[in-house]
């Protein structure tokens, strides 16, 4: 391993991200931040496993008093995970050590408002109470700004280009306005990409600590080897100061997120390094977000399993199906797939690529599916039969 390089170190409740610090693991609660008493229970058992910072989502005003409730009865380091409504800042502050904020969904609310100005807002709320913040940026969510400006770019762009610029666009900013209690983390589902995108902000950024993690990796096992793939090589680098590995497992599995991350750690220890020849390029991929407590149906996690059992026939075609829990990354990591599954509280939606084909029970969205991977799968084949009949002047033969 190479000597790990040394950015500027944050202080997080009762512990530190970066500078000499250890690499600290963190996770995610499970369960609706409105429900007290489960929430309690997850973060205390996860705590006791090892997180040395747990997340928990708040989306409302009732999230955010559940949040006030929860604080009392733990002593756990909590982040907070806001999304599209950053005004909640002010309400949660108060209550934990951390403050995620993710680039791309600030523009939902006050959209009239320059995202800048909202970075203001929550600089100004983790000053008066103490908290440091993450740029979280995300490749299902990106700021559209970004996206456009890249698609614009008569060159098509490294993948992990628009992510490095988003996180820079905040970074940048911080600074000139002289806040530096910060971390960045750059996620994409693809392990590649995590690795390019932190590797050039690592470069760019030396100073920055960083939060690895791959965004939607899946069930376990494989959802363990895609997030080794990209994390070991990094923190074998020098790379990283915390890391997450998010996984599709039911809550009160969370803690397997811990060993996981643990796990890592302990290869890049003995230098057994995980590399992208374990992932087959050419195989079938399962991409689906960690089970937290956005998702809307708990049938979300057996629904993942499902689809992976019913589709292990196609392991050999080269397609990428996303089911995602909730509308956070959902739209984007769906537009992005050759088929996807949006889940709501009852329904799912159906897409292929960015094209919505219907939406279906939950009960009927396997059947669904199939019909969709099998039409694929026939136009696939056609056009390797074209390929293999196809000859050296580029005409068929």
């Amino acid at each position: 391993m190479t000597t790990r390089r040394i950015t500027r170190a944050i202080k997080v409740g009762s512990s530190v991200v970066g500078g000499n610090a250890p690499i600290l693991i963190q996770t995610m609660s499970a369960v609706k931040t409105r429900d007290v008493d489960a929430v309690v229970s997850s973060i205390t058992q996860l705590a006791k496993a090892g997180a040395g910072l747990v997340r928990v989502a708040v989306d409302s005003q009732e999230d955010a008093a559940a949040l006030a409730e929860i604080r009392k009865r733990v002593d756990a380091n909590l982040s907070v995970d806001l999304q599209e409504n950053f005004k909640l800042a002010e309400k949660v502050a108060p209550y934990v050590d951390k403050i995620r904020y993710n680039p791309g969904k600030l523009f939902r609310l006050e959209p009239e408002k320059p995202w800048q100005k909202k970075v203001e807002y929550l600089v100004k709320v983790a000053l008066d109470n103490d908290c440091a913040l993450r740029v979280g940026v995300n490749c299902g969510s990106l700021d559209p700004a970004i996206v456009a400006r890249f698609q614009e770019d008569a060159d098509a762009p490294n993948p992990a280009d628009p992510l490095i610029a988003s996180a820079l666009e905040h970074v940048d900013f911080l600074e000139t306005i002289g806040f530096q209690r910060y971390c960045v983390s750059i996620k994409d589902s693809d392990p590649k990409t995590v690795v390019l995108a932190n590797k050039r902000f690592a470069e760019l950024r030396p100073d920055v600590p960083l939060h690895l993690g791959v965004t939607e990796a899946g069930l376990p096992p494989r959802g363990i080897l895609k997030t080794r793939v990209a994390l070991e090589p990094l923190l074998a680098e020098g790379i990283g100061e915390t890391l997450r590995v998010s996984l599709t497992v039911p809550a009160d599995q969370k803690t397997e997120e811990i060993e996981a991350g643990r796990l890592i750690l302990a290869n890049v220890a003995s230098g057994e390094i995980a590399t992208p020849s374990l992932l087959d390029d050419d195989a079938l991929n399962i991409v689906s977000c960690p089970s937290c407590s956005r998702v809307e149906n708990s049938r979300f996690v057996e629904l993942v399993k499902k689809v992976e059992e019913a589709t292990a026939y196609a392991r050999g075609y080269p397609f990428t199906i996303a089911v995602m829990g909730c509308r956070v990354n959902g739209p984007g990591e769906t537009d992005g797939a050759d088929i996807g599954l949006w889940c709501g509280g009852e329904r799912v939606n159906l897409k292929s690529g960015a094209t919505l084909i219907g939406s279906f029970g939950y009960d009927e969205i396997i059947d669904k599916t199939l019909e969709l991977l099998n039409a694929k799968i026939k136009i696939y084949n056609a056009s390797q039969i074209d390929l293999n009949r196809m000859g050296p002047d580029g005409l068929l033969a």
